[in-house]
């Protein structure tokens, strides 16, 4: 993936736009927002967390109406959304049945290739989650996930050291 075009534009929108970007989300933009443009940490902290989120809002309105649209115009789409909204279906459904809507903030939180806001957005839908509640804990598990990968990426002990 070329990079180059962070080069060329804020380093706050960078880092909001990193954010946004699925696989990558915050578990890439905070790093590089704190090691490589040397953000404060409310910045890149709040950059990443907002610019992740912005995808779930477009996810949990439009993700229906688009694959609808897709599937009946495209060959390639039915194959392409059974595939993904199985797989999503998979990763999710158990831990929905024991945990509810407290599973979607987990499953958020977890800053890990192919969990985050997503597939979590993602599965938000495909549960028929109700949008508020789903905003509500796709929010809160992007926050929990800006700490883990902020304290990652500082180490617990260089945190203090850091903020200042």
């Amino acid at each position: 993936m070329d990079l180059e075009w962070i080069n060329h534009i804020s380093p706050q929108l960078a880092t909001f736009l990193l954010a946004m970007l699925p696989i990558a989300e915050l578990r890439a933009s905070i790093p590089i927002a704190l090691e490589n443009f040397a953000l404060p940490i409310w910045q890149a902290f709040g950059l990443s967390v907002l610019g992740a989120f912005v995808p779930a809002v477009f996810i949990i309105y439009l993700i229906e109406p688009v694959s609808k649209y897709l599937i009946k115009h495209f060959k390639w789409a039915k194959k392409f959304f059974d595939w993904l909204f199985n797989r999503t279906r998979k990763r999710f459904a158990h831990k929905y049945d024991i945990w509810g809507s407290i599973a979607l903030m987990i499953f958020v939180a977890i800053p890990l290739p192919v969990t985050g806001v997503w597939t979590g957005s993602l599965a938000a839908w495909l549960f028929g989650i109700e949008k508020r509640s789903a905003f509500l804990f796709i929010a809160l598990g992007a926050i929990i996930s800006g700490v883990i990968v902020t304290l990652l990426t500082l180490g617990i002990s260089n945190i203090f050291q850091y903020y200042g």
